[in-house]
């Protein structure tokens, strides 16, 4: 079962890497796919939340920051952590395709 997930080092979670498609997967696997999706996507707001902590921590050395190189970096940073998050909560709202099909 854990071979249905691979690690998504950008994002910092295990991310759905199915290998079949969905009905050729017994009942029991898809359960389990679902349960342990589940326990990832419920980390995922915390994820976010450190994320957000390290923009809020960028941007207050932003205001701070005189040289412009290292403003644009800063921006850069903040910039691809703001897309990371707005992946994670892509990944956390996925789940209602995915458990309709179980219940179907």
């Amino acid at each position: 079962m854990k071979e249905d997930f691979t690690f998504d080092s950008r994002l910092g979670i295990y991310i759905p890497d199915l290998r079949a498609d969905w009905n050729q997967y017994s009942k029991a696997n898809q359960e389990a796919i679902l349960y342990h999706w589940e326990r990832i996507r419920g980390s995922i707001p915390d994820r976010i939340a450190d994320l957000e902590h390290e923009i809020n921590h960028k941007q207050a050395q932003l205001s701070d920051e005189n040289d412009f190189p290292r403003s644009c970096q800063l921006n850069t940073e903040i910039s691809e952590l703001a897309s990371i998050i707005n992946d994670l909560w892509l990944w956390y709202r996925a789940d209602q395709r995915v458990s309709g099909k179980v219940h179907q």
